[in-house]
């Protein structure tokens, strides 16, 4: 599904082609006679940033300095990113305004998204497919790069704005005048009314015939947006599953009160955007909880009476025995999601209590679409290291870890999905599978037919993978299957229940794996934390106090400068002050150095600083304190969460090993 880019907001005026026409841009002041370096484009490019002052000429004589010197060939758009000096929403920004325009292929060279090798190799894809195919088809079809990428490129290529359309929030009186079979036969999604202009979404919007069928119903005022097929047609099967959802109401004479019940909670639970909801049974009432953010927040309290109706409803929903209420239970639930009118997967646990069985409903997104890796909140060093010395490795193993709910899972397929190409073959045991991704063989356990790890993984290694990916290492034959796969020359990518990276290795040792099977196969250990994110509605400026400063290891001066913020709390946020999360990391790539402190059998405090010595590793610690000082979470939040196993470096040092700003 596609997703909205952030540099083309629905409110960027701009984006949607309402705004004047900008004025020429003066002439770039000559830069020495090394100005040949650039292209064409690139010397309109840098005339562009140059004008809006998002560049200055000292910086663009460094650019040019840096791509004198380089070995090999390097776009302009990719030194501006390694340099720190822009970085992609800006770049695609300023390519809309750019007077020299590129073909879709030079243009995903350009951003780094494509090499050189990849564009041809997806040209004589495209030359030898029997059906006419365009290079975007080809490029997404083929995991040469994602979708959302792609439509990003062609928005400005096309110089069209970049839309997701979600059912759930667009308005009634947009829709009004226009049925599902409209919408599904221009492939067309009306969604929202802006300035005047009716904003639709299109797969194709420079098409002629599908703006004159828009017009028919919208008058001339219709701007015609990018979107992506999948995204369009899951809306449209939204308006059609609300269509068929309220003629069923208007025809039956209604629900029962316990099916109603149900059906709220577990909407309420969507609408909050909870990954789990809490139906907890206690002496008088029954408490219902929904997690959101990783916090536990109170959503309303029911009668006691009702618990039992409920708990069977969810049961008969579940595939679950309705008739057993002595020992704990297991299902799944798909349910219609009413505000966009998909189906969402949630995991039913029926707990039984001294009050009564308690439910907890986890929430799967199995059609949420993956990060990429570079916006999981890595730090541009920390990036960096891991693209090159970590998934570009030809084999061994990649552990993340961190305790439950830590996001593991979802950096676990943001660097699937930076691997998964037409030239690796990916394979998969999950427990169970929460992403689907097209173009990977996903197994999906189950003990009640003996589908374990210990049956699976012998045949893994047969089916002639590059990369393995476990869902988890349980236990010492999970783990001793992933050190042999890795010997064999495979890549194995895996999650860990450990509190940092050096607690990952000396669990291995305490599982009895020897040290040189560790050193000579564990690439990186990568640990997280999810921290809750700073309400932007409701921000405002914070002082870290007395009591702060002294459990962090601070002095006043040290913080001097900092972006402290806390949230007051508001509607947006729930009064709780924070939106969304954020994620911590502390990368531990083995050297050489640490690979000896390993086989050495040394103490974790001994391997610790041999890491911080000669691989520049950062601190779970230091990268939520860096976080802290730059406004995007609160020091609380820190404190709560990260371990405090010794006092962080100063936040100058922090910003040096990280290289962030």
């Amino acid at each position: 599904m596609a997703i909205m880019s952030a540099e083309h907001s629905e409110d960027d005026t701009a984006g949607f082609g309402l705004s004047e026409a900008s004025g020429g841009h003066r002439p770039l002041p000559g830069t020495g006679r090394s100005r040949v370096d650039f292209t064409e484009f690139e010397l309109a490019l840098a005339q562009v940033l140059v004008a809006d002052k998002h560049l200055d000429q000292r910086q663009l004589r460094h650019c040019q300095r840096v791509k004198k010197k380089l070995s090999e060939e390097k776009s302009l758009l990719l030194i501006l990113q390694e340099l720190g000096h822009a970085d992609r929403p800006l770049l695609l920004r300023a390519m809309r305004k750019c007077p020299v325009k590129l073909r879709l292929g030079e243009m995903l060279i350009q951003l780094g998204y494509l090499k050189l090798a990849e564009l041809r190799s997806a040209l004589s894809i495209q030359k030898e497919c029997s059906e006419h195919k365009s290079l975007g088809q080809v490029l997404v079809e083929n995991h040469f790069l994602p979708e959302g990428r792609l439509l990003d490129v062609l928005s400005v290529q096309l110089g069209v704005a970049r839309v997701e359309p979600q059912f759930g929030k667009i308005n009634d009186q947009v829709l009004r005048n226009v049925t599902p079979r409209w919408c599904r036969d221009g492939m067309l999604m009306p969604m929202k009314l802006y300035k005047g202009h009716m904003v639709i979404a299109s797969v194709d919007p420079l098409n002629q015939s599908v703006r004159d069928y828009a017009v028919k119903v919208y008058g001339s005022k219709v701007v015609l947006a990018l979107a992506s097929k999948r995204s369009i047609e899951d809306a449209i099967n939204a308006f059609e599953s609300r269509q068929r959802r309220t003629t069923t109401q208007k025809n039956s004479s209604g629900s029962s009160e316990v099916v109603m019940l149900a059906d709220s909670i577990l909407a309420d639970g969507l609408v909050a955007e909870a990954s789990d909801i809490h139906i907890e049974p206690m002496a008088s009432q029954v408490r219902i909880r929904f997690r959101c953010d990783g916090v536990m927040l109170p959503h309303k309290v029911i009668a006691r009476e009702h618990l039992d109706a409920l708990i069977s409803r969810l049961k008969i929903l579940a595939g679950a025995d309705i008739t057993e209420r002595r020992r704990h239970q297991d299902g799944r639930i798909v349910f219609e999601d009413p505000r966009s009118g998909q189906n969402v997967d949630l995991r039913a646990s029926f707990f039984v209590t001294i009050y009564g069985e308690k439910v907890v409903l986890r929430v799967l997104s199995s059609k949420v679409e993956m990060l990429n890796v570079e916006e999981l909140g890595l730090p541009p060093r920390g990036i960096e290291t891991f693209f090159n010395d970590v998934l570009d490795t030809p084999s061994g193993i990649i552990l993340i870890t961190g305790p439950t709910g830590s996001g593991k899972t979802t950096t676990l397929y943001s660097c699937i999905n930076y691997l998964n190409s037409i030239e690796r073959s990916i394979i998969t045991a999950e427990d169970p599978v929460e992403y689907l991704v097209e173009g990977i063989s996903q197994c999906s356990l189950n003990s009640k037919i003996e589908l374990t790890y210990r049956n699976t993984l012998p045949y893994m290694v047969r089916q002639d993978p590059d990369v393995i990916v476990l869902g988890e290492i349980r236990d010492n034959f999970s783990a001793d299957a992933a050190i042999q796969a890795a010997l064999t020359g495979h890549k194995v990518l895996t999650t860990f229940h450990t509190e940092d990276t050096i607690g990952s290795l000396l669990r291995l040792m305490n599982m009895n794996i020897e040290t040189f099977l560790i050193s000579s196969t564990v690439v990186s250990v990568l640990a997280q934390r999810l921290l809750r994110r700073i309400c932007p509605h409701c921000a405002k400026p914070y002082k870290p106090n007395s009591t702060e400063l002294k459990r962090l290891g601070y002095n006043p001066a040290e913080l001097e400068g900092g972006n402290f913020h806390l949230g007051a709390g508001c509607e947006k946020c729930r009064f709780s002050g924070y939106k969304g999360r954020l994620g911590v990391y502390e990368l531990l790539v083995l050297n050489e150095q640490v690979k000896d402190a390993i086989l050495r059998n040394a103490s974790s405090y001994e391997i610790r600083r041999v890491s911080f010595e000669t691989s520049e590793m950062t601190t779970l610690l230091e990268d939520g304190m860096l976080k802290a000082y730059r406004g995007e979470t609160s020091i609380t939040e820190v404190l709560r969460h990260l371990p405090r196993i010794e006092k962080p470096r100063p936040i100058k040092e922090i910003k040096r090993l990280t290289g962030s700003k």
